[in-house]
């Protein structure tokens, strides 16, 4: 009996040590993307853009709840079904996600944002579809953030068109 007592606890404590090991993977993209972003708000601010382009101060916190989203997501999968085709396409969706932001403000690459933006757009609709068979509430999760991924490709697009 200690021994499935003892056994059970070591499996709660790595569930949460898991979850934080997908809070960290989403840490470690959002500041890939931080660093890619920082001394740019003025070149952003100068930039040609669409009158329905979001003001910059949402984006913080719009990302900080769609990682948070993100990273529970991905852990949820992980825990039905470990590491599998559904969390490798987490991965893919989560480094091309890290990918975007220095190109898009570090080196200035709008079109070619824009085409690793689909990319990414692309990965996160495998991610739900997988999801979707693994876990639901993960699958909705991930909603929010494929949406606003969506806006932001448009906004993407219509900065590169507005400023080539």
């Amino acid at each position: 009996m200690e021994i499935t007592r003892s056994v059970g606890r070591t499996d709660g404590t790595r569930r949460w040590w898991a979850l934080l090991g997908f809070g960290a993977a989403v840490f470690v993209a959002a500041a890939v993307g931080g660093l890619g972003v920082q001394g740019t708000s003025a070149e952003y601010a100068s930039l040609e853009q669409p009158s329905w382009a979001p003001p910059s101060w949402l984006f913080g916190p719009v990302w900080t709840v769609l990682y948070a989203m993100i990273a529970v997501a991905g852990w949820l999968v992980w825990r039905r079904v470990g590491f599998g085709p559904a969390v490798w396409a987490w991965v893919t969706q989560l480094v091309l996600n890290a990918i975007w932001t220095p190109l898009f403000f570090g080196a200035g690459r709008y079109g070619l944002a824009f085409a690793e933006i689909l990319l990414m757009w692309l990965a996160i609709a495998v991610t739900v579809v997988l999801f979707w068979r693994i876990s639901r509430p993960a699958a909705l999760l991930m909603l929010p953030y494929w949406a606003w991924v969506t806006f932001a490709s448009a906004l993407n697009f219509a900065i590169w068109q507005l400023n080539s």
